[in-house]
C-alpha cells in the first residue's frame, strides 16, 4: 500500500483548511471551522492520514479529484497541481521541451519574457507555499510537548515527522532554485501573527542544509519505508542536488560534500532499474532505481495536472493513444531538435533513451503552436511493462509515478562533482557509473569524460524529468549566447537573454500584500 492511499476524509478536509487560497496575504492560515487541529489530532489513526496530506500536495490539486475544491485559486485547478508547475517551469523554457498551447502566459515560459504577473509562476509560487504551511502545521502539531497532553504514543510520530520536515525542505529547495530571496516562516512562526520576513538565498540554502541533516537520524533507513515516502537516501540525494549547485545558490563550491551525500545514496541497496522504458511506466512502482517518487493511482489520485498532464499532453497528430494506455491526447508536448541531436539516431536502436515518435512530425519548429513541428516524445505511459492499461477503465488517470529523485542522476552528480574538483571520488569510478547508465540503454561506453560531455549526458538520461533548466543555469548555458536552440528568447533561432532571467520574479500579488518583500533584480 502507497501513503497516496491513507489520505482518508480527515487527512484530505483538515489539511486543506489551512490554506485554501493563495498564500499572498501570510503563508499560515487559520482554520476557521468546526473541525480543527484540536479534533483531528486527539484520533492516533489521523497522524498518518494528515502525513498522507503532504504528500499528495505534491500531485493533487484539491480537496476532491479531480476538480471542485482546489488548494490554491487564481488558476484552473488542472493546471494548478504543485508537479504540474514544476515541470513546465523547469522544462519549457530549455532546449528539452514546447508546448502547443496559447494558455495565458503560458508561452511565456518559450519567449523568456516573463513577468512578476505571469500566473503560471505564481501558482508555482502558491503551491510552493501552500506545500510549507501544512507541513509547518503538521510539524507544529507533532512535538513533543502537544503529543505528550493528548496521551499520543505512537512511535512512528518522530518518523512522521521527519518525513514532514523533508517534504517542507524539498519545496524550500525548489523556492531556493526558482526564486531566491523569498519569504520564510517555520513551525515556530505562530500562525498569522506577522507578515513573514525575507530570506537571503544564503540563509534559505543553510537552513535546507541543516534540516536535511537534522532529520537523518528519524528518517527510516534506505529502501525500508512505505513506497512512495521518503527515507535517508531521498534526504542525501536531496542534499547532494544542494551541494552541487551550490556555486549557483551561494557562490560557494560544496562538490566534496556533494560526492560524500551521492556516494551515502550509492551505497544504499538501491539499483539501476534493468529496463531504462519501465522507469516511465504504470508499474514503476516495482523499480529498484526510484529512491523519491510522487505517486498517482488512476483510480485514488484524480488530477488534470501531475502524470495525467505528461501522459496525455505528449500525444497527438498520428500517434495511437492506446498506446500509451489513455482515451486521448491532448496534443501539445514536444521537444526540440536540440535535444534529438544529442542522440546518435532517433530510433533508439544505438540508445535505447532516444523515445522519439516522428511519423508526421517535423525536426524544425516552425510553429511553436502546431503540434507537428518538433518531434513527439513517447517516454511516459500508462501502460505497464506487461502491456498492462493502467487501472482506469476510462482511461483518463494514470498510475504511472514521477520519478522525481532516482540512483542514475546521483551517478550523474559524482561524476560531475568529481569533474568539478570535488574530493573523496575518483574519474575511474564515475566513468564506471557513466558506462552503466549508457550499457542499460544498449549505448556505446566511453572512456573519458568531461563537462561538456555531462550535461548532453543529463540530457539524454533525464530529459522531462523536471532537471534541465537548473542544470543549463549550473552549467551556464541557460541565458547566454553560447548555446541557442528553438526559439529561445522569442527568436526562431533562438537568441541570448537577460541574465537576471536565471531567477523567476517573485509574484507581484506577494510583493504588493507583503513590504517585508524585495523584488528579484530586472522584475
Amino acid at each position: 500500500m502507497t501513503i497516496i492511499k491513507n489520505i482518508g476524509k480527515i487527512g484530505a478536509l483538515v489539511c486543506g483548511l489551512f490554506l485554501t487560497q493563495s498564500c499572498v496575504n501570510d503563508l499560515d492560515r487559520q482554520p476557521f471551522i468546526e473541525v480543527t487541529s484540536a479534533t483531528v489530532y486527539r484520533d492516533p489513526a489521523s497522524y498518518k492520514q494528515v502525513l498522507a496530506k503532504l504528500y499528495a500536495g505534491l500531485s493533487l490539486s484539491g480537496q476532491q479529484g479531480p476538480d471542485g475544491l482546489p488548494d490554491i485559486t487564481g488558476i484552473n485547478e488542472g493546471f494548478s497541481t504543485y508537479l504540474r508547475q514544476y515541470w513546465q517551469a523547469q522544462e519549457l523554457p530549455t532546449d528539452e521541451a514546447v508546448i502547443g498551447w496559447n494558455d495565458g502566459s503560458l508561452r511565456d515560459f518559450h519567449d523568456m519574457d516573463w513577468t512578476s504577473n505571469n500566473e503560471f509562476l505564481t501558482a508555482m509560487y502558491n503551491r510552493i507555499y501552500y506545500q510549507v504551511t501544512i507541513c509547518n502545521e503538521f510539524i507544529r502539531e507533532t512535538t513533543d510537548a502537544k503529543l505528550a497532553q493528548r496521551g499520543i504514543t505512537l512511535t512512528e510520530i518522530p518518523a512522521y515527522r521527519a518525513e514532514a520536515r523533508f517534504l517542507r525542505a524539498l519545496s524550500y529547495y525548489h523556492a531556493l532554485d526558482m526564486f531566491g530571496n523569498v519569504p520564510f516562516v517555520t513551525e515556530n512562526d505562530a500562525v498569522g501573527a506577522a507578515l513573514p520576513p525575507q530570506i537571503s538565498r544564503a540563509d534559505l540554502f543553510a537552513y535546507i542544509e541543516s534540516e536535511l541533516k537534522a532529520i537523518e537520524a528519524d528518517l527510516v533507513a534506505p529502501k525500508q519505508n512505505e513506497y512512495g515516502r521518503a527515507d535517508k537516501a531521498a534526504a542525501w540525494t536531496l542534499l547532494t542536488k544542494l551541494y552541487l549547485n551550490a556555486e549557483t545558490y551561494i557562490g560557494q563550491p560544496r562538490y566534496t560534500e556533494a560526492i560524500e551525500n551521492a556516494k551515502k545514496v550509492i551505497d544504499t541497496g538501491y539499483k539501476l532499474d534493468p529496463t531504462y522504458a519501465h522507469l516511465f511506466m504504470a508499474d514503476n512502482h516495482t523499480s529498484s532505481e526510484i529512491i523519491f517518487p510522487i505517486v498517482f493511482d488512476g483510480n485514488r489520485s484524480k488530477s488534470w495536472g501531475g502524470m495525467t498532464f505528461l501522459v496525455h499532453a505528449p500525444v497527438g497528430g498520428s500517434m495511437n493513444p492506446a498506446d500509451f494506455g489513455i482515451n486521448g491526447g491532448w496534443g501539445g508536448l514536444r521537444t526540440t531538435k536540440n535535444l534529438v541531436q544529442k542522440f546518435p539516431d532517433v530510433t533508439g536502436q544505438a540508445d535505447q533513451r532516444a523515445m522519439f515518435y516522428t511519423q508526421g512530425q517535423n525536426l524544425e519548429i516552425n510553429d511553436l503552436f502546431n503540434f507537428n513541428d518538433g518531434y513527439a516524445i513517447t517516454k511516459y505511459k500508462n501502460v505497464t511493462s506487461g502491456g498492462q492499461k493502467g487501472s482506469d477503465i476510462e482511461g483518463n488517470f494514470p498510475d504511472t509515478d514521477f520519478p522525481m529523485l532516482r540512483l542514475a542522476d546521483v551517478y550523474l552528480m559524482y561524476a560531475e562533482a568529481v569533474l568539478r574538483g570535488g574530493s573523496g571520488g575518483d574519474r575511474a569510478t564515475a566513468i564506471g557509473y557513466i558506462n552503466q547508465l549508457r550499457q542499460r540503454a544498449s549505448a556505446a561506453t566511453v572512456s573519458d569524460i568531461n563537462l561538456d560531455f555531462i550535461l548532453d549526458e543529463r540530457a539524454r538520461e533525464l530529459y522531462w524529468e523536471g532537471h534541465r533548466r537548473t542544470d543549463l543555469i549550473r552549467f551556464g548555458r541557460f541565458v547566454s549566447g553560447t548555446y541557442l536552440w528553438p526559439w529561445k528568447g522569442n527568436v526562431k533561432e533562438g537568441q541570448a537573454v537577460a541574465d537576471y532571467l536565471r531567477l523567476y520574479p517573485i509574484p507581484a500579488s506577494d510583493i504588493v500584500a507583503n513590504p517585508n518583500l524585495k523584488q528579484n533584480p530586472g522584475y
